[in-house]
């Protein structure tokens, strides 16, 4: 196994004036699981690509397992890739193209057959070594393309969206296989998905980019409930974070307010030099509490039973708000309702920087 370590990396597609990639730099620990989280056209991609040998960086360095593999050719870095097509030879049945790599390294016969039963057996694709890749369904495909990036014996495992081909019900079961497999191989592993669902139940570790540049590395609950940036809370989270705009005053008390209307949210003492200036405020939809000793009153405009939860969109102060209440909360449009915000859900964000504040 071997450690990534990606350095400064800048990559401008010709005739193109805006980075693919704009400076990244990321450290994946031997034997980690790095998620690449991103919408799509952000670079996660291209820094894939470069990592792979499939693209050569303007700039910057690609470092595996100690060694500088920025300008070597994809073969000579020992990692397998698998793509978001499932790339099999339909003309070949599933065993041929499990140990298809194997054979172009020249393995012995034995030892393929030995590498491709482990991965089936490991896979649940046994039974079907011996079909052609018509016979079997979309996640079988996607199990026989993984079966054979991992008999590779790699040092990486690089994947590109490769549940993205694959119905709801197909993507949640394989995505626990995959956890699965990938922590029994203990393979360095960097993923690349535009599914949020996928990136926070996957990886160790998931680097949200945007525009070229990496937004925030961290694990997965970290970035779920402290978002490094504004952009972070509203693409991860479905419905995303909050965000409201105010004003800091001085309460009654002396303590500061956010002031929204009719309506003010304590601030933190740490955030003082705000006082006469604005603040925005981010919470995530499940942070409010609806019931009748809430501070805040809100007008409800849709009331959406999700069968888990109940989603309300919500007016308040002129901002909209989406709120989950429990499955049994009923209401109806046009009623007032009253909010709770505890002070620990509550996370402050610079109106022009819209990077995360420190509160304590």
């Amino acid at each position: 196994m071997a450690e990534i370590e990606l350095h400064n990396l800048v990559k401008t597609y010709p005739g193109g004036t805006t980075r693919a990639t704009d400076d990244v730099s990321l450290h994946v620990a031997d034997g980690e699981f790095m998620v690449l989280l991103g919408p799509s056209g952000c670079g996660k991609t291209t820094l894939l690509r470069m990592v792979a040998g499939l693209e050569l960086p303007d700039g910057g360095q690609v470092v595996i397992g100690g060694k500088d593999v920025t300008y070597l050719e994809p073969r000579k870095r020992n990692l397998s890739m698998v793509f978001q097509s499932y790339a099999v030879f339909p003309h070949r049945k599933v065993g041929d193209n499990i140990g298809f790599g194997l054979r172009m390294r020249g393995v012995d016969a034995d030892e393929i057959k030995r590498k491709v039963a482990w991965a089936a057996d490991l896979l649940q694709l046994t039974p079907y070594l011996d079909r052609y890749p018509a016979k079997l369904s979309g996640g079988q495909r996607q199990r026989v393309a993984v079966a054979r990036a991992i008999v590779m014996d790699a040092e990486v495992l690089l994947m590109d969206e490769p549940l993205s081909n694959l119905d709801a019900l197909l993507r949640l079961s394989f995505r626990a296989e995959l956890k699965k497999l990938v922590a029994e191989l203990g393979t360095t592993t960097l993923y690349v998905t535009h599914d949020q669902v996928e990136a926070l139940s996957l990886g160790d570790r998931v680097a949200v980019m945007r525009q070229g540049r990496i937004a925030q590395c961290d694990a997965p609950t970290t970035v779920y409930d402290l978002p490094a940036e504004e952009f972070v809370g509203g693409f991860i989270g479905s419905p995303p974070m909050n965000f409201l705009t105010g004003t800091v005053v001085a309460g009654g008390d002396g303590a500061l307010l956010l002031d929204l209307g009719a309506h003010g949210v304590p601030v933190p003492v740490a955030l003082s030099s705000y006082e006469g200036r604005q603040l925005r405020l981010g919470v995530r939809p499940e942070a409010f509490a609806v019931g009748a000793s809430g501070a805040l009153a809100a007008e409800l405009e849709v009331f959406e039973p999700l069968g888990s939860s109940v989603l309300l969109t919500l007016s308040l102060a002129g901002h909209q708000l989406k709120v989950q209440a429990p499955p049994t909360f009923r209401a109806e449009a046009g009623e007032s309702l009253r909010l709770s915000l505890p002070a620990d859900q509550c996370r402050w964000y610079d109106p022009e920087t819209h990077l995360l504040l420190e509160t304590t």
